[in-house]
């Protein structure tokens, strides 16, 4: 949902551009920054936006800047000049303090521009045209970065898959491993096992410790976030929910293993899935 945009558009005299920037945000929240001349179209552009945009906080400033008279059949009215310079002059004599007209504040005084060829209507047509092709290279910024993201949460499921891999693998000799430290302990005691109860703390012990459950899920929630990574329309809710419950189970594992080798590899879990959860939030 981050990029950054602009377009130039001509209307005689003047020169209309656009930037536009996204950030992250859960809703699409637009904001406007229009001259005044053109504030009615706000709720057209809204709709364009609203059309093209589907979540992020996105900020669109319209800048007009003079390049001069006699461009595109646009000129200046003399009349309304020397009126507007009368004026001007009347209120530095009452207002000494007051700062003089820029040429742009001239230039969009209501008579100052003789329009010989329909520019007023030509602004606005124009204004509009010019925000579509500003939205359109965003939408295309923000494709660019969601494919690096893209990129990038591919790797990390790539390393969570090796990870659960090595898992998979101590969890096959964990029991043995329990057994050999549990006897351990009992000759540092100096005691002597009984068969039977040895037996019955070591399925105690794999029973608490079993997070094969977890384990599945965790590789099923891979394969689902690889499939939504695919999809050609917005994912960010699904990738964000199904990374939650990435999350959830990778605690639970966490929570659960009584072996140093695997709470350091649900700890490098935890790493990758936060690293996917921080990313996962900038995508549409």
């Amino acid at each position: 949902m981050t990029g950054f945009a602009t377009s130039e558009v001509t209307v005689g005299a003047l020169k209309l551009v656009w930037e536009i920037r996204s950030v992250n945000h859960r809703y699409l929240d637009l904001g406007f920054r229009l001259p005044d001349d053109l504030r009615a179209l706000e709720a057209a552009l809204r709709k364009l936006a609203g059309e093209e945009l589907g979540r992020g906080k996105v900020d669109c400033n319209l800048k007009l800047v003079a390049l001069g008279a006699g461009r595109g059949g646009v000129g200046i009215d003399a009349a309304e000049l020397g009126l507007l310079r009368e004026l001007e002059a009347r209120v530095l004599a009452e207002c000494p303090e007051a700062g003089r007209l820029s040429v742009l504040e001239i230039l969009r005084w209501p008579g100052v521009l003789r329009d010989d060829a329909g520019a007023g209507e030509a602004l606005a047509e124009r204004a509009l045209s010019g925000f579509g092709e500003a939205v359109a290279a965003l939408r295309s910024a923000r494709a660019r970065e969601g494919e690096r993201l893209a990129a990038m949460l591919a790797e990390r499921l790539d390393a969570i898959a090796g990870l659960m891999q090595t898992i998979d693998e101590q969890l096959r000799t964990q029991a043995p491993r329990y057994r050999e430290r549990l006897l351990e302990r009992l000759g540092k005691l100096d005691v002597e096992a009984n068969p039977e109860r040895l037996e019955q703390e070591l399925a105690l012990i794999a029973q608490r410790a079993d997070v094969s459950e977890e384990a599945d899920r965790l590789k099923a929630h891979l394969g689902e976030i690889r499939d939504v990574l695919r999809q050609a329309e917005p994912i960010g809710r699904r990738l964000d929910f199904l990374i939650q419950e990435l999350n959830r189970e990778a605690n639970t594992l966490a929570s659960k293993v009584q072996d140093d080798e695997l709470a350091r590899r649900a700890v490098d879990l935890k790493v990758l899935i936060e690293q996917m959860r921080e990313q996962a939030q900038n995508i549409e």
